[in-house]
């Protein structure tokens, strides 16, 4: 029986659970797109019987949100890590997974909070909400204002902390890359780039945490202390911040020009055959 083995994007939080594994889906909901920063999470399902926790239980931060589900993540780092089990399942985050599960995706669902930037181009069966035979209650997005003119907002899960974009961004694109899938435990990162100074706290500053990885030059992940939510990381030294889309709360009228680190792309996820894609950086 297959076994595959999981973690954050520090280490310090592992798992490993063995198979049948069964109903990877994508989820497209506003909160999944908060929680990971993405357009949307990438999830299966594991027997609770063959999952184990390795290491870093100390580390999780416990973040439920009264009428929905659990979503846990490393303190640490900000990567979301596997909730607890429930009827005897435990759902793994396929992005974090080192090692390919073997199944792929059979539905789309969620896609009525669908981002506006985002284009559904794979014939994967497509729910509005919950499939038919799934009665588990559907928890509404938060309504949104108006963004004001030549804005466009942001915020994490739990709306502690809130963020602006003044001022056109630089592009946006997605990356495949293996650091992107752990930090966002997800099929890829979904970014906007825009400049430093254009970038703001609006609310919330003091609980923003960033977890920069000692290896890296620059890759680092910002997030909510409370939620885990995926936040803007400012980057003084190259005068840009890179928004994690999932986070924005308006459109910003931009689509990824292009999917990069494409090399090493997860199995379990296609390419959109409409985006340019690059093995590795896109070309200067």
């Amino acid at each position: 029986m297959a076994t595959v083995h999981g973690s954050c994007l520090c280490g310090d939080v592992t798992w490993e659970a063995e198979g049948p594994f069964e109903l990877m889906h994508h989820c497209h909901c506003g909160r999944c797109r908060k929680g990971h920063g993405t357009a949307f999470s990438t999830a299966l399902m594991a027997p609770e019987a063959g999952f184990r926790s390795t290491s870093g239980r100390d580390r999780i931060v416990a973040f439920a949100p009264a009428g929905a589900v659990a979503r846990p993540f490393c303190g640490r780092c900000g990567s979301s890590v596997p909730p607890p089990a429930s009827d005897g399942q435990v759902l793994l985050h396929a992005g974090s997974l080192d090692e390919d599960p073997g199944v792929t995706p059979i539905a789309r669902i969620f896609v009525g909070s669908n981002a506006p930037w985002y284009a559904l181009f794979d014939a994967l069966p497509r729910f509005d909400a919950w499939p038919p035979d799934f009665d588990f209650p559907v928890l509404p997005d938060p309504p949104r204002t108006p963004a004001p003119p030549g804005a466009v907002r942001g915020s994490c899960l739990c709306g502690g902390v809130a963020f602006v974009v003044e001022g056109p961004a630089t592009t946006a694109r997605y990356c495949h890359c293996s650091r992107c899938r752990k930090a966002r435990a997800a099929a890829h990162a979904t970014n906007l780039v825009a400049a430093i100074a254009s970038t703001r706290f609006t609310h919330g500053a003091e609980r923003v945490r960033t977890f920069k990885l000692p290896e890296a030059r620059y890759f680092s992940q910002s997030f909510c202390a409370d939620c885990g939510g995926k936040l803007p990381r400012l980057d003084p030294e190259r005068a840009i911040a890179i928004v994690p889309m999932g986070s924005l709360d308006d459109d910003p009228g931009m689509r990824a020009a292009c999917q990069i680190f494409a090399a090493s792309k997860a199995p379990w996820v296609e390419l959109d055959p409409e985006i340019p894609a690059y093995d590795e950086a896109a070309p200067a």
